[in-house]
């Protein structure tokens, strides 16, 4: 079961539009020390914006500290890193390894967290990384994506792993345990949300994320809506779907119709036939790039953070989600999910799969036998 911890204000965020400026605002108030945890970190205008406040931070004094995936992070090494290091900003990178075109399972664990920590009183938890969201989906319209701002008690455990996440990353590249104390968060109470921390790993919690979205689903009993960039679940993520959409639950995937991964995204469709059969609404996103990764059910459940509904995330990367038990914060992010389906998706039906040209689906359905494949050499095959 996941732990609820009591006494939380958190903030939803939507797209970079809001993230940013909050982000460089905490920044520029920090006055002990500042954690950033992110897969990409660009060298664009947010990139170098966000770059400047962390070096300002540290031109007050403030221990600045950056992890960044070696593979997501490949532009950060060569172009931003150096002149960071050089001002003061403490950075290390997740597995220097550049391909990712290796099964071997070391190459695919990523950290693909995207976490701030300032002054332990505050910390962001999503799925944003640090790139401009126009530059990829062009304007007017950003990337499509979500975090949370949280303070509370809720502090003390994102800490916790925050720090030990840092301290392995240290010693894995320095091979020295580091025994610094680092800042710790109280407990005061904040606010009145009930909330939970979850992440993904490969030690004690790799299944946290995706049994916490197991069991919100078994329990819906009115409605469950999920926007998954990457959508690729097991087995047992897709039993569990088609067994509240026949119980009389309206279960609707909001997922990407502009793809950045084309093998993955035929890989998804050919998942659709089945999930139209049993009465799962789909809907594709195609007013921006869809980067989202949160869900709620029941206008009460609802998360948000890193982790699609994939191999990669679900069976392979680090991860970090927030899981908020509250009505009124899942009424906002149900009510944002809203104006996303209407706004910018359209809805896919079953005669929309038939008319498809026979060759569409002949992709598909060796994306999905190529996707699956790669799952079984890289022994995961047994939930999916």
């Amino acid at each position: 079961m996941t732990e609820l911890v009591e006494g939380n204000a958190i903030a939803l965020l939507e797209n970079g539009l809001q993230y940013f400026p909050a982000l460089e605002a905490e920044i520029d108030t920090a006055c002990h020390e500042v954690f950033l945890e992110t897969y990409i970190f660009s060298k664009d205008a947010i990139g170098r914006r966000i770059a400047a406040a962390l070096v300002r931070a540290v031109a007050r004094g403030v221990r600045v500290r950056v992890l960044v995936d070696g593979f997501g992070g490949r532009e950060f090494v060569r172009e931003l890193m150096p002149a960071l290091v050089d001002d003061g900003v403490e950075v290390l990178i997740y597995r220097r390894e550049l391909r990712m075109m290796s099964l071997r399972r070391h190459r695919l664990r990523r950290m693909h967290r995207k976490i701030a920590l300032i002054d332990a009183r505050v910390a962001f938890v999503g799925g944003i990384n640090i790139t401009d969201d126009f530059e990829l989906a062009g304007p007017p319209h950003p990337r499509y994506d979500y975090a949370v701002r949280v303070e509370g008690p809720l502090l003390r455990p994102i800490a916790e792993s925050v720090h030990r996440v840092w301290r392995l990353v240290s010693w894995a590249n320095f091979r020295r345990r580091l025994q610094e104390t680092m800042r710790q968060p109280t407990a005061a109470s904040a606010g009145e949300l009930r909330a939970a921390f979850l992440v993904r790993d490969n030690l004690r919690h790799r299944r946290d994320i995706e049994d916490a979205y197991l069991a919100a689903i078994a329990r819906a009993n009115h409605e469950v809506v999920i926007a998954s960039a990457y959508f690729f679940p097991g087995r047992p993520f897709r039993q569990t779907l088609l067994e509240a959409a026949e119980r009389g639950v309206r279960v609707t995937l909001i997922l990407q119709g502009l793809a950045d991964h084309p093998v993955q995204a035929y890989a998804t469709r050919a998942l659709y036939p089945h999930l139209l059969d049993h009465g799962v609404r789909l809907f594709e996103y195609h007013r921006s790039y869809l980067h989202a990764k949160v869900a709620v059910i029941d206008g009460r459940w609802a998360t948000v953070g890193s982790s699609n509904i994939d191999p990669f995330s679900l069976l392979l990367a680090r991860e970090a989600n927030v899981v908020v038990e509250d009505e009124a914060f899942a009424g906002r992010l149900r009510a944002s999910l809203e104006v996303a389906m209407r706004d910018g998706a359209r809805e896919l039906r079953r005669d929309d799969w038939r008319r498809l040209r026979p060759l569409r689906r002949v992709l598909s359905w060796l994306a999905y036998q190529a996707v699956r494949l790669a799952i079984g050499l890289a022994g995961y095959g047994g939930r999916h």
